[in-house]
């Protein structure tokens, strides 16, 4: 497939880009896909995989108690768009052809449930990220991309294993809140947009932060950003808007190299 662009207009009285997936509900959906199955490319593309571990999950637009979702087994690395399964908040698959990762369920339904503002959700156990979540720390602001998620993410200090059940799903959702990113101790991040865009750039930039965390503490003391001026930057960088026009370069790029991801 060529020429697959994101859909963004222009708002002609104050001159900036505002978000826009389509006119109808079959484009907002052929949307959503897409922007879905490219996230998953370019989390294996970064390294994000880690065997059967890890999920990103977009809210139908019709269907606002279904959610499409990548099937368990298939490599973020190979997945296309006519692989991804749709879900409803039951468990069950009511589009599509593969095993739902039981992980998967537990905790996106729940988000999805309980937040709905929230249209997209990403999960993996990255390896900066599931290090850093070892500490039982949230993210300092030692630089301006970690500014992105200053007062905008939450702790769950409470891990009791692999989650297969909806009430530790619930408390993870009931934990989030209204943050952008809830870092998952001894496990690894989570983000959560309006939009794939959003929610898969907040977790590739989360994870970078977590390295350069990890690296500035390894070599010293981390000069941490004042809250007035880390307020100011989460101003600029920490909105979805922002967050989703930072996801369309990757976009741009992994459509080219990988067009195969979107038969």
């Amino acid at each position: 497939m060529t020429n697959v662009t994101i859909n963004t207009v222009m708002n002609t009285e104050k001159g900036v880009p505002v978000i826009h997936e389509g006119d109808n509900i079959d484009e907002i959906r052929l949307h959503r896909k897409r922007a879905l199955v490219a996230a998953f490319r370019l989390f294996g593309k970064f390294g994000f995989d880690e065997g059967l571990a890890g999920h990103i999950t977009v809210r139908d637009p019709e269907k606002l108690d279904h959610f499409w979702v990548n099937p368990m087994g298939i490599s973020f690395k190979q997945i296309k768009i006519a692989q991804l399964l749709l879900v409803n908040h039951q468990g069950d698959v009511v589009e599509g052809d593969g095993y739902l990762n039981g992980a998967a369920f537990a905790i996106h339904a729940q988000i999805h449930k309980k937040h709905p503002h929230v249209n997209a959700a990403a999960h993996a156990h990255s390896l900066y990220g599931k290090t850093w979540s070892s500490l039982g720390k949230l993210l300092p602001a030692i630089t301006q991309d970690a500014c992105a998620f200053y007062q905008d993410q939450v702790l769950f200090d409470d891990f009791t294993g692999v989650v297969l059940d909806s009430s530790e799903g619930e408390r993870i959702a009931d934990t989030l809140s209204n943050n952008k990113a809830i870092i998952l101790q001894n496990h690894g991040l989570l983000t959560v947009g309006k939009t794939v865009e959003a929610a898969t750039w907040w977790f590739i930039t989360m994870e970078r932060c977590c390295q350069a965390q990890l690296l500035a503490q390894a070599v010293g003391e981390p000069i941490p950003i004042s809250a007035k001026a880390a307020q100011s930057a989460y101003e600029v960088v920490g909105s979805e808007l922002a967050g989703f026009f930072s996801f369309l370069p990757l976009f741009n790029v992994i459509s080219a190299e990988q067009p195969d991801m979107f038969e």
